[in-house]
């Protein structure tokens, strides 16, 4: 269907629109006991477009949303579309400081956030057009009476594929957190392959577990409604009420990351054995590595379900995924390069390594950013002359190209010399019974320029002495390897998306 000339195919919109003509009275999301049909998702999309048109921002200013995961979030994502400004998502966890730096540094014209969220955001909302608050008016209009004013027809406004529908805001791992600009065109090719290879579509159910402010999280939670499926809302994370809502709404698949893997288990036999989750057909892992022995334990109790690793960035967009057929033999790798996708593994001085020998991973594909926000020298930091990008991995490709990560490089350490990698150590710290979670970093050392010093959470009652830790390690590593401090803490620090904030262990470890 040509909705005008030069129409929005490849606008993240395009598909609510398209659904809602094929299959109108189709259930679209599902938040608790309210459900959106493809009809009133389109039609609510429309009187976004036509809300944000009404406040008279610049051409393609950026609007905020500090939202946690429910319904309004698609609509908002998706009006903000149609009406051609990129939405700036925010964390419903941050500071206010944290959300005032983004909302400055985006230059962030507009705000839609969850009245509760109020105290985090009243900072910075005196420069902003329009403020539209859901489910109170502690700031701003109240968005469902705004809203109502407008029309439910398609805006027909021009937007380019390539202009940025998103300005997300990376997760700060090692500094300031910079603004990623991504293009309609790079997110709808990236959910019509998802489409390809997962089948999510008409007639496919979905839970949005992971929260949308974060790149996968949008990914996951976006793409079947972009496909004509069907989306549950979990308002938060809670691994119990996950399985319900898989029982319940009969979720076919779901995005998880390795946090919520453990979490699941640690509910324990007896509680697992209450849910029915034989409708759930598929799993998808990213934003974290999963450790070898919890992915062992996945593949057991979610057994016939099939299990897929990928890997990615909110950069790179998907770079790579292992399938299935290839999840135990091959366990460890995060598989072949996604669809349109090229790698190559470099050294430091940029020339390519044979099969088995780590480098630095470099993607070329559709589903690149288009650069950093304001920040020239930072792109061109990550990217390459002939368009490829990096997000600063080591990598090995095997003889049959499969790519398995083995670190972060600006997580490795050298000691005496030597690389070491904190995967390696990670990975086998966490085979102890006692251990939830490890993470490992490097500190500095008078003798070998870094030692290594490891962080681990363990299962309630249990303990864990470095000599215990040593004579384990030492059955399947290195010497040089063996960490020389041990601390250990209730919860390791992290981000949105899950991953280890190894910079907050860092500055814990030089405040000692």
């Amino acid at each position: 269907m040509t909705l005008f000339p030069g129409g929005d195919s490849l606008n993240i919109a395009h598909g609510i629109g398209e659904f809602a003509t094929a299959q109108p009275h189709t259930t679209a999301i599902i938040d608790g006991d309210r459900t959106w049909t493809y009809e009133q998702l389109d039609a609510r999309t429309n009187q976004v477009a036509h809300l944000i048109a009404s406040i008279g921002l610049p051409a393609k200013a950026p609007v905020a949303i500090l939202l946690g995961n429910r319904g309004e979030y698609m609509e908002l994502a998706a009006g903000l579309a149609r009406a051609g400004h990129p939405f700036v998502p925010l964390n419903p966890r941050m500071s206010a400081s944290e959300v005032d730096y983004i909302m400055n540094h985006s230059s962030a014209q507009a705000l839609f956030l969850d009245d509760a969220l109020s105290n985090v955001a009243e900072g910075c909302v005196a420069p902003l057009k329009a403020v539209y608050s859901i489910d109170g008016t502690t700031l701003g209009q109240d968005f469902e009476a705004a809203l109502a004013a407008q029309s439910t027809q398609h805006p027909r406004i021009l937007v380019s594929e390539n202009d940025p529908f998103c300005i997300a805001y990376t997760s700060g791992t090692t500094g300031k957190p910079k603004g990623v600009l991504i293009s309609h065109r790079s997110r709808t090719l990236q959910f019509y392959t998802s489409s390809i290879e997962w089948g999510l579509g008409t007639g496919r159910r979905s839970i949005a577990v992971a929260p949308m402010y974060h790149g996968a999280g949008f990914l996951f939670g976006y793409t079947p409604v972009a496909m004509g499926g069907t989306v549950s809302m979990l308002r938060r994370w809670d691994p119990a009420e996950l399985l319900e809502m898989v029982q319940r709404d009969k979720a076919q698949s779901i995005f998880l990351v390795p946090t919520h893997a453990s979490m699941i288990k640690a509910l324990g036999p007896e509680k697992l054995a209450e849910y029915d989750l034989s409708s759930l057909d598929t799993i998808y892992f990213n934003a974290a590595a999963l450790p070898v022995a919890l992915k062992e334990w996945v593949m057991e109790f979610f057994a016939g379900v099939d299990i897929h690793e990928l890997y990615g960035s909110t950069e790179g967009g998907i770079v790579s995924n292992l399938r299935p057929k290839d999840a135990a033999r091959k366990a460890g790798s995060v598989g072949h390069p996604w669809y349109m996708t090229e790698v190559r593994v470099v050294d430091d001085e940029g020339n390519l390594v044979p099969p088995g020998t780590p480098g630095e991973l470099f993607s070329r594909s559709p589903f690149l950013m288009n650069g950093y926000l304001n920040d020239e020298e930072a792109t061109a930091a990550c990217t390459t002359d002939d368009g490829f990008l990096t997000c600063g991995d080591i990598v090995i490709v095997d003889d049959e190209g499969f790519i398995s990560i083995v670190d972060r490089k600006k997580d490795m350490i050298i000691s005496g010399g030597v690389n070491v990698y904190p995967r390696d150590v990670e990975e086998q710290i966490v085979v102890l019974d006692s251990v939830i979670e490890a993470a490992v970093i490097g500190a500095p050392d008078e003798t070998w320029g870094e030692k290594v010093v490891a962080y681990a959470v363990l299962k309630p009652g249990q303990s864990l002495s470095m000599e215990e830790l040593d004579a384990h390690l030492r059955q399947s590593l290195a010497g040089y390897k063996i960490p020389r401090e041990l601390y250990i803490l209730e919860t390791l620090p992290r981000n949105a998306s899950g991953k280890v904030v190894k910079t907050d262990l860092r500055e814990l470890y030089a405040s000692k």
